[in-house]
């Protein structure tokens, strides 16, 4: 799944009433989403040309699908919405989000080590929403911006919090000791989310849950950037995957990721908005 967002318009808008002001050395065109790398710039992404839907063809265990993101209508300028959104999430959020509904489907399973050296699968969550990202834990560009939005979501979640867990496995093969996602963990302020889990595991293992998840990671050494999909899934307590989203920032003329207090905001409330939905 490689592409890249090129309506500056609809992307830069956050919840109704909220300004998505850019910082003074902010550069200008259009914020990327889909592949980006730990350390920020230019994606190598595909463009994909769209008038009032973009369609991307994705395999997700196994089985390819299509995935329907919503626009603009050419004619009045208002968002369009897609079949399957929960009715709580307006189609100008579920744009910001390049928010899609996916066949239902159980999700990959996998097994895997957490920031607090617990080994557990996938199935150990059945009853909770998963919400399910991939970050490398040296990540300086969309991770911690992910991040932040997860932490987001948790607090307007309140008491349902309980009742999701918030995920992430890890796209770095270099840096995939339990010491360092829980580095990551601890500066991110993921570790006050009580259920809060970064995976990790051995190369093999990753690489079976990237593939797995369509996650297309760009590892050439330990020393060159990580290029990798940025994705979240959602799954339903049944363990089924419904939801899936694409993350995405701006970057300033020095080339450091960048996304508006108010599109941080509306990407923690959209995704408390599908937890809550998956939830009920």
């Amino acid at each position: 799944m490689r592409w890249r967002r090129t309506d500056p318009g609809p992307a830069q808008a956050g919840r109704p009433g909220e300004g998505a002001e850019a910082p003074p050395d902010a550069a200008p065109g259009p914020r990327v989403s889909g592949q980006h790398t730990a350390s920020g710039g230019l994606f190598r992404t595909a463009v994909l040309a769209a008038a009032v839907t973009v369609v991307l063809v994705a395999a997700v265990a196994g089985s390819a699908y299509l995935v329907q993101h919503p626009g603009r209508s050419p004619a009045s300028g208002e968002f369009l919405r897609p079949s399957g959104i929960p009715p709580s999430m307006s189609a100008r959020l579920a744009n910001l989000m390049a928010l899609s509904p996916v066949p239902a489907a159980r999700a990959p399973g996998f097994t895997l080590t957490d920031q607090r050296g617990r080994t557990l699968a996938l199935d150990a969550f059945r009853g909770k929403v998963v919400v399910l990202q991939f970050v490398d834990p040296h990540c300086t560009d969309i991770c911690p911006i992910v991040s932040a939005e997860y932490l987001r979501a948790y607090r307007e979640l309140g008491p349902l919090a309980g009742k999701v867990v918030f995920a992430a496995v890890n796209v770095n093969q270099y840096h995939a000791k339990v010491g360092d996602v829980a580095a990551y963990s601890r500066e991110q302020q993921l570790a006050a989310i009580p259920g809060w889990h970064f995976f990790t595991g051995p190369a093999r293992a990753l690489q079976a849950v990237w593939r797995d998840y369509n996650i297309t990671v760009q590892a050439p050494s330990p020393h060159a950037d990580i290029v990798h999909t940025s994705a979240v899934y959602f799954l339903d307590p049944q363990g089924g995957q419904r939801f899936l989203a694409a993350p995405m920032v701006s970057h300033t003329k020095s080339g450091k990721a960048y996304l508006p207090p108010a599109q941080i905001a509306a990407w923690g409330h959209g995704i408390a908005l599908l937890a809550r939905h998956l939830a009920s």
